[in-house]
């Protein structure tokens, strides 16, 4: 029997687009809202296909970061003073919902879960958000 699981997350972060011509190019934050939609098999023992906190953990690592694009000159600036996360390309909420995406997957993968990442959806705020669907795979 398949399973399809949902886990919202919530975290506060900042960001820059260095690529971006307008105010988003300089260092502003977020309260981000990511929704994760996964699919597969419960386990036999357990009954769940994945740990909600599993995502949670994944997910709250972004929480009070500093996330810039690895080419960003501010990156190591900031560093002197605060761990940074950095992306390849701009960290736009579509490369933030792949980059998650790509998080839980390794993460499942290392406990030994096989269940899909179906949909990853980061909102910006809370009227933009960005998606990245599996469906098809």
């Amino acid at each position: 029997m398949i399973f399809r699981i949902f886990r919202e997350v919530q975290f506060d972060a900042s960001h820059r687009l260095l690529h971006y011509h307008g105010k988003c190019n300089r260092l502003h934050g977020h309260r981000w809202k990511v929704e994760v939609w996964m699919e597969g098999q419960a386990d036999e023992r357990t009954g769940i296909v994945v740990d909600f906190n599993t995502i949670k953990e994944v997910i709250c690592g972004f929480d009070h970061q500093v996330i810039l694009n690895s080419e960003d000159p501010m990156a190591d600036a900031i560093r002197t003073f605060h761990p940074v996360i950095t992306t390849q390309g701009d960290p736009t909420s579509e490369n933030l919902a792949s980059l998650c995406a790509a998080m839980i997957r390794e993460e499942s993968t290392r406990q030994g879960i096989y269940a899909r990442v179906l949909r990853v959806r980061v909102w910006e705020s809370p009227a933009c958000y960005a998606e990245v669907t599996y469906d098809g795979e």
